[in-house]
């Protein structure tokens, strides 16, 4: 990958072009080329890189002269937090939808929901988020429409979900980035209770004369739970991997932001660096998600001693 990614950069143009006035000499522009290690060829630039990366070293950003891991884990929290938020506001709306959308599908209700989600799972985030700024930002004014607020420092981190500028701020770009996540989590939430409903436990249940309560809480809501974690897991680590689209309509300072501008500058260590970075955390979030699963589903951990 990271091959695909350092030839990609190296084709599309030349870094200098966007670090040197317009009016530089050519003899200027060598001198910044050379000094980048641009004058090499792309292998031995590849190389090098390999080697420095293999020491923990991904190198220097072209416009800042920042160490690229340094940049990334600035832009960390903010990133983090407005995916936790979203996600969480998609799992408390979306499987009560979801559930009630399984229990009862032909009711009037459940087909407004379904609708709902349908929208929800169709409508790009960039739209959902500028008619969300239009009317909260600009016709209510109750709501900022960009950047991030005010943040308190937990040692190195800095978080913005522990003043009220900062969830004012967190607000728009988490309900946009949750609203397509609850839609999906609505979707698989009706189509596990769908598949569960018929089980024979459930109609056991049903004839001991448990409490529907008791049934939905113990016998349902613990057997939906392996696919409402598999999605939500995975939905995570793509939110925070790829949070571009929110991150730039509401200028979020996160990782997704730092990402497209590096891409625009042609800022080729931190590109390398972020999606190197994002390969690992994926790889350890579906490990999480597998030993969760397996928490959760006894025949799974029995299908892997076997």
């Amino acid at each position: 990958m990271s091959v695909l990614v350092f030839v990609g950069l190296y084709l599309i143009g030349d870094p200098t072009s966007m670090l040197v006035s317009p009016e530089a000499t050519e003899i200027e522009r060598q001198a910044l080329r050379k000094a980048l290690g641009l004058d090499q060829s792309i292998w031995v630039q590849y190389l090098t890189f390999l080697g420095n990366a293999a020491q923990g070293d991904f190198g220097r950003s072209f416009l800042t002269g920042q160490p690229a891991l340094q940049l990334i884990i600035e832009r960390m929290p903010a990133t983090v937090e407005l995916v936790i938020v979203a996600m969480t506001f998609s799992v408390l709306v979306g499987v009560p939808l979801g559930i009630l959308a399984g229990l009862r599908p032909k009711a009037p209700s459940s087909k407004a929901i379904m609708t709902g989600s349908i929208l929800g799972f169709s409508l790009p985030n960039f739209w959902i988020g500028l008619m969300l700024i239009m009317l909260f930002a600009v016709y209510l004014g109750v709501l900022p429409a960009s950047a991030r607020g005010e943040t308190v420092n937990i040692g190195p981190v800095a978080l913005s979900i522990l003043t009220i500028d900062g969830w004012q701020h967190l607000a728009l770009p988490a309900l946009t980035l949750g609203l397509a996540k609850a839609a999906l989590m609505i979707r698989v939430t009706r189509a596990a209770t769908r598949e569960v409903l018929p089980m024979d436990y459930i109609k056991f249940a049903r004839a001991k004369g448990l409490r529907p309560s008791r049934i939905l809480n113990v016998h349902l809501l613990k057997n939906i739970l392996i696919p409402i974690i598999t999605v939500a897991g995975l939905e995570f680590g793509q939110a925070i991997a790829f949070a571009v689209v929110t991150e730039s309509v509401f200028s979020w300072p996160g990782m997704g932001k730092l990402l497209i501008d590096s891409i625009i500058t042609l800022d080729r260590p931190v590109v390398v660096a972020y999606l190197i970075m994002m390969v690992f955390f994926l790889v350890i979030l579906n490990l999480v998600v597998d030993i969760l699963y397996m928490t959760i589903d006894p025949s799974a951990r029995e299908k892997v001693r076997d």
